[in-house]
């Protein structure tokens, strides 16, 4: 793409890497009010966007204008959103850093982990993990390019809603204010709520953790099981997610607000998530390798339960419904007895984080 091709913007445009559903609904938001420049990886995606404003069949404001030139949008744009799955991310991140400066913003909206391993080791041969071998995407971002002011989006932002502008709300998470306010500039709308948070891992992990929980959400609708059940669900899912990532270095409010609550209330009961979607079908007696190849997308979910299930061994700890639905996803277990172990599971205290 010609470089000269900047001046068509009148202002310096804001940057969105990756066009997945998410990537589009937080590019027509910010199309709102601002002139706003896509990277694609595929050429033809570009030139749909160019040409057509639609991806996927999915209508995109006429301000947003894609390029496949990670030079150029490092060039145009200050202020860039990620929204990569986590499997990609650090790919991405390693081939924008030479582009990248101390000035850039990166806001992220991946709500998946990263393997950071010891070279020549995979989640395959290796046999222990800690939390210096995991990371959250500003983790990667830190790790692979020189950019310091980081945040991440989080919260109930289920993408076909926000395609549809109706009502919703996130939550920009930074150590840095300066890169709260910006994010609650550019998104904020009468239509969407924009709150800050000073815990980015918190509020990162929230994103990530409460993927698991929806998933067994989805495998109890599955089942035919009422809402009780999935009160039950919920509550004991909550609990779960808030040692967890206390562990992990996030504070308790974070997993409290809108990230954590808000996010996997909506998660848990939405036809339109993914993880719950992939659970849902697990309980039908679908197999995983048949529901992975027909997801337009992924389910983080079903990394991080490898994940976390691996961190959990290595660091002694216990996680129920992770290491359940562990062996329903990988060991072929059967959902009904998955609950059955969750039913006889010896805890008989309510809450014990407070």
């Amino acid at each position: 793409m010609d470089m000269n091709w900047k001046k068509s913007f009148d202002a310096r445009p804001i940057g969105v890497i990756g066009i997945g559903s998410f990537g589009a609904a937080i590019a027509n938001l910010l199309a709102e009010k601002n002139e706003v420049l896509v990277y694609a990886r595929d050429e033809a995606v570009v030139q749909s966007i160019n040409e057509t404003h639609k991806v996927k069949n999915r209508k995109l404001a006429d301000k947003i204008k894609a390029t496949n030139d990670p030079e150029m949008l490092c060039e145009a744009c200050e202020v860039m959103f990620p929204m990569i799955p986590s499997s990609g991310f650090q790919e991405v991140m390693v081939q924008f850093a030479p582009y990248l400066h101390p000035y850039h913003f990166l806001i992220h909206g991946t709500k998946g982990l990263s393997l950071n391993l010891p070279e020549g080791k995979t989640l395959e041969n290796i046999t222990q993990i800690n939390r210096e071998h995991i990371c959250t995407m500003s983790e990667v971002i830190l790790k692979e390019t020189v950019v310091e002011r980081i945040g991440c989006l989080a919260g109930p932002n289920l993408a076909k809603e926000l395609l549809e502008h109706q009502p919703g709300a996130t939550v920009v998470a930074s150590r840095y204010n300066e890169v709260i306010r910006e994010g609650q500039r550019l998104l904020r709308s009468d239509n969407f709520q924009v709150y800050g948070n000073s815990d980015i891992i918190g509020v990162e992990l929230s994103g990530v953790l409460k993927n698991i929980i929806a998933i067994a959400a989805g495998a109890l609708s599955g089942l035919g099981l009422g809402d009780n059940a999935k009160g039950l669900l919920v509550s004991r899912g909550m609990v779960e997610l808030i040692h967890l990532g206390n562990a992990m270095g996030g504070g308790t409010k974070s997993f409290l607000g809108l990230a954590g609550i808000g996010d996997l209330v909506t998660t848990c009961n939405s036809t339109l998530s993914r993880n719950y979607t992939l659970g849902f079908r697990l309980a039908q007696g679908e197999k995983l390798v048949d529901i992975t190849s027909d997801m337009e997308e992924v389910a983080e979910g079903i990394n991080t339960v490898k994940l976390i299930k691996l961190y959990l061994e290595s660091t002694n700890r216990r996680a129920p419904i992770t290491e359940n639905l562990y062996k329903v996803l990988f060991e072929n277990f059967k959902v009904e007895t998955a609950l059955q172990s969750l039913m006889k599971y010896p805890i008989y205290t309510d809450i014990d984080f407070l």
